[in-house]
Order: C-alpha cells, then sequence, then structure tokens
C-alpha cells in the first residue's frame, strides 16, 4: 500500500530536503517509475510546480481526467479522478469512475470548461501505451495529449498540460492490450498520480487526516 502523501514526512516540511525537481518546460518531458522508492515525493514536488506557475500567470486549474472503466488500461484515467476526489476538496476535477470522460462525451467537457473559465489551464491525465522498458512509468509536461491516439480514435487534443501512465505495450492489437492490463499496475499509478496531484493543488483543500 502506497504512503498517504498527506502524511509524507517530508511533504509536511516548508522546503523539501532536496532540490526540487525542475518544472517541466515546453519541451521537456519528466518521467516517473511507480516501482521506485521515492516517485511518489517527486512526482508531487514536480505537479506543484507545475500549478504554482499556471497559477501565478492568473490561470484556473482544472484537472481532467480521460478513460472508461469498460478497459483495465483505460481506466487509470477516472480511477485517478475517483482517488484524488476522495483525497481533496479542489472541486475542478472532472473524469471519475460515476461520471467518466471518455470518447464520447470528452468534446462536450471541453466546451463546458471553455465556457465555464476565462483562463482555464487544463492538466490532462490519461492512460497510454509504450515501449515495454517504460511500462509503469508516469510522464509529466507541458502541451497537449492525443486522447484515443493509441486505438486509432479521432479526438481533439487535450490539455495545457498532461500526466500520463504507461499501462502497457503499445505497437500491436491495442484494444486487446488495453483490455489485459493489469489492474494491480493500474492501481498503482492512479494512486500515485492522485496522491501527487492532492498534494500538488494544496493541503488547504484536502480532506483531515487520521
Amino acid at each position: 500500500m502506497l504512503n498517504n502523501l498527506l502524511n509524507f514526512p517530508r511533504l509536511n516540511k516548508l522546503a523539501p530536503p532536496k532540490p526540487s525537481p525542475p518544472v517541466p518546460g515546453p519541451s521537456r518531458e519528466l518521467k516517473f517509475n511507480v516501482t521506485q522508492a521515492n516517485v511518489m515525493y517527486d512526482l508531487a514536488i514536480s505537479i506543484r510546480n507545475l500549478i504554482e506557475t499556471a497559477r501565478a500567470d492568473g490561470n484556473d486549474i482544472i484537472v481532467l481526467c480521460i478513460g472508461t472503466d469498460r478497459s483495465t488500461g483505460d481506466s487509470l484515467g477516472p480511477l485517478t479522478g475517483t482517488k484524488l476526489k476522495t483525497l481533496n476538496l479542489f472541486p475542478h476535477i472532472y473524469g471519475t469512475l460515476d461520471d467518466p470522460v471518455h470518447a464520447t462525451n470528452l468534446e462536450d467537457k471541453l466546451k463546458f470548461i471553455g465556457s465555464s473559465f476565462s483562463h482555464p489551464f487544463v492538466i490532462a491525465v490519461d492512460a497510454c501505451l509504450g515501449k515495454l522498458e517504460n511500462v509503469g512509468c508516469v510522464t509529466l509536461g507541458h502541451g497537449s495529449v492525443k486522447p484515443g491516439a493509441a486505438v486509432n480514435k479521432n479526438l481533439p487534443p487535450v490539455g495545457n498540460a498532461y500526466i500520463t501512465g504507461i499501462v502497457n505495450v503499445g505497437g500491436f492489437m491495442e484494444h486487446l492490450v488495453l483490455q489485459s492490463t493489469r489492474l494491480n499496475l493500474v492501481m498503482k499509478m492512479a494512486d500515485t498520480i492522485a496522491h501527487s496531484l492532492s498534494f500538488g493543488l494544496g493541503r488547504s483543500h484536502a480532506h483531515s487526516q487520521n
């Protein structure tokens, strides 16, 4: 079981004990392996830096978790959204197991966000397929993701920044690969991303913890 990030000792200090990871630049992507001991700490600090920079520019932060629970591999987004809502009172979290954001309603959700916020900064969370050596890695970067690209779905690019989890190997029979992805890995990645996002969004929004 992953540590509860809000009770993670080093994250309760005002200053981190080591230099903060850099904010990913326009052409830079940061990669974190969920099997590494300090992954939650490193990802949380990087997300906090990203969010603080976006807020300083006057943006409204939106977390948009994309995917469906009808496919194990593609459930990373709604699992993350559901876990994040249990950790944090931040109001602008979209895409959960109860109310997923997927291929059939993604464009409507993007229109809603565009009409509801004057300066939205959307952090898109989505599953993806990749090389074998990168399975289990979470990536953080500036720019948009193209949901459904691995399975040839024509969906609009999403996000000003993205967090993607490489859940399985791509390149062949992607639909089957997503359906046969291990739930254990997806749950670990969702826990890591949700706790890291909760810290990055700010403890003032968090539920009290025992």
